[in-house]
């Protein structure tokens, strides 16, 4: 029976509470959100029997968890672009086309021999497990600073290979049912693939309906979101009533459908379906991992963890030999890949669906599916989501530059800037749509992205990944804001910097929210910059130390010089603002903004009896 009202709202909101705070300590910790996740969802169940999902949500439980996956797939495939695929060459074609057909093979292989499935069994569960899956995949990769192209690999195949998954799954099924009824399966399997092309089909008439619709006026700005949620909800549930799990198919289709159509209004509803996704995966996984029972537990033999090693150490390393033979990819991107295959929310949930329709129709091996399964997640989460950054690191394929600083636009602030920084060896790259304008950039060896930051080619060109911060320096302040506008909910609002005027209470400038944040700490202007370049103002940085502080250094010098960032001792780098003054610490280095004249002789040393005096000559005030 499901649970009241007042008590449902509770876990509701208990189960939001786990989950957003598994991501959050995942965060600051950078362990895996998955592996907190899942504990989280065991605390919560078998441990203190707190959740028991399926008598909480009743009916509604197996419906809403489909849904779910259903959004969570959909927006998946809304962060594949042909584009980077291409970038790929056709490592992911033959994971698909390879790499599934061996997968499955040798799973079910390994099922029958080491975990003692019957074949029917070990066969369907096998075509379960060739998924891995945005659900876990995702979150991996977004705490993981790995090179573009094995990050675009692992992401394609995770998101293209759930719903061949869940279609393996149905295909063996309906073969034992038409078997055990004494009927050829033959016309079963046809109709199959037939309804998944028609459900790819009804997918990809649904983005041509969204292209159709949102450009031109017919859906109001505010009701684009919602309109597209139900989009993919009615596609979902339309497939489904045709063939189970084909609607896994369509969703997909949609998602990377609508990611290669280009839509103007994309920016308005790609934060929504984040947020949604974030949510969505962060419940669903707390709810599944409580809905394991310690009966099933109980179930766990020695030779299902014989199997768990022979699936990490085996069979995928040799399904992506295979399937990579021959191929352009280096060896050290097939070595990571052949060891990344966390499996996540479809498997539990595509498992726990067939484990009871196999009991019905006399499989008692079907039971073992759901603590096969858990076992399989919670393996894979534990051993792939902990090594993943060591093994990337190890193989030289994590983005070394992942702490740069992106400057936007050419000036002789932003060439100081990016000299500045590269003494402190904090990578720096320039981008100006003039090639002209970066000649002083080229000269003096630092690295340049020559064209529109804005263009969508450049978008696909330049990976983003690989910068903690962007700045925007060109000597117009509304593009500024505007770069710091588009690629704050990429890079963070927090980490979105420009030239220009802080709005303060001035209502006719522009307000903080179409910004990015004001660099020095009195909000500098353009024009102010402008001027006090052309007056010959330098970058001077200074290590503190337990003599030498923050304090002592600001003391030195005179009156109109301006902090501008501080590199931590750990190498994350934050800029003063007119709005955040942050707080150097011993070991930090801090860069100020000062007059011609202002030199440091030497730094002081820990020794020194007090810090060491700058020599200021005259200048014009």
């Amino acid at each position: 029976m499901a649970a009241g009202s007042g008590e449902l709202l509770l876990i509701i909101a208990l189960i939001g509470l786990a989950g957003i705070g598994a991501q959050w300590i995942a965060w600051r910790t950078g362990w895996p959100a998955i592996a907190l996740l899942l504990v989280a969802g065991i605390f919560l169940g078998p441990v203190t029997g707190i959740l028991d999902p399926e008598e909480t949500f009743g009916a509604l439980y197996e419906p809403m968890i489909s849904v779910a996956v259903a959004i969570i797939l959909f927006e998946g495939g809304l962060s594949l672009r042909f584009p980077e695929l291409k970038k790929t060459g056709d490592a992911v074609p033959r994971l698909v086309f390879i790499g599934v057909p061996v997968a499955w093979g040798l799973g079910a292989l390994a099922l029958y021999e080491v975990a003692g499935l019957v074949w029917p069994v070990a066969i369907l569960f096998a075509g379960i497990l060739v998924v891995t899956g945005p659900t876990v995949i995702i979150p991996l990769l977004r705490q993981t600073n790995l090179k573009q192209r094995p990050r675009a690999i692992l992401k394609w195949e995770g998101i293209v290979n759930d719903p061949i998954g869940a279609l393996l799954a149905v295909f063996t099924y309906e073969w034992l049912v038409q078997a055990q009824a004494g009927k050829s399966p033959i016309d079963n399997m046809i109709g199959i693939v037939v309804s998944s092309a028609f459900a790819a089909g009804i997918g990809y008439g649904a983005a041509i309906a969204v292209r159709y619709l949102f450009p031109r006026g017919l859906v109001p700005e505010f009701l684009k979101a919602p309109v597209l949620l139900v989009f993919v909800l009615g596609t979902f549930t339309i497939s489904n009533l045709i063939q189970n799990e084909t609607g896994l198919v369509a969703v997909t289709v949609m998602g990377i459908a609508l990611a290669n159509m280009k839509l103007s209004s994309a920016r308005t509803y790609l934060p929504f379906k984040e947020n949604i996704t974030i949510l969505l995966l962060s419940g669903v996984f707390v709810i599944l991992s409580a809905s394991l029972d310690i009966d099933v537990l109980r179930q766990f033999e020695l030779r299902f963890i014989a199997f768990l090693l022979v699936l990490l150490f085996v069979v995928r390393p040799l399904t992506i030999f295979i399937s990579l033979a021959f191929s352009k990819i280096p060896w050290r991107e097939r070595v990571l890949i052949a060891w990344i295959a966390p499996r996540g929310i479809v498997a539990v949930a595509i498992a726990g669906l067939f484990a009871l329709r196999l009991d019905e129709i006399g499989y008692g091996d079907g039971s073992l599916l759901v603590t096969l399964s858990f076992a399989v997640v919670a393996a894979t989460i534990v051993a792939h989501g902990f090594t993943i950054g060591p093994l990337a690191r190890f193989l030289k394929l994590d983005q070394k530059d992942s702490n740069g600083v992106l400057i936007v636009g050419t000036s002789p602030f932003s060439l100081s800037l990016a000299e500045s920084l590269r003494k402190l060896k904090v990578p720096v790259m320039i981008t100006d749509r003039s090639w002209q304008r970066l000649s002083p950039a080229r000269n003096a060896g630092i690295p340049i992205f020559h064209g529109e930051i804005l263009s969508e080619a450049t978008e696909e060109e330049l990976d983003l990944h690989q910068f903690q911060l962007m700045v925007a320096t060109t000597d117009n302040e509304a593009y500024n804001a505007l770069v710091c506008s588009e690629f704050s909910p990429e890079i963070g609002s927090d980490n979105v910097y420009q030239l220009g005027d802080a709005a303060g209470d001035d209502p006719h400038a522009l307000p903080d929210t179409l910004r990015g944040r004001a660099l020095f700490t009195s909000g500098h202007g353009v024009e102010d910059v402008a001027e006090s370049e052309a007056r010959g103002w330098t970058l001077q940085s200074f290590d503190l130390t337990l003599r030498f502080d923050f304090e002592a250094a600001k003391a030195l010098l005179p009156p109109d010089a301006d902090l501008l960032y501080v590199l931590r001792e750990s190498g994350r780098l934050r800029f003063f603002t007119h709005a955040s003054r942050p707080s150097p610490e011993p070991g930090d280095t801090i860069v100020f903004y000062v007059p011609p004249g202002v030199t440091v002789e030497r730094y002081p040393e820990d020794g020194d009896e007090k810090p060491t005096e700058i020599e200021q000559s005259e200048m014009d005030q």
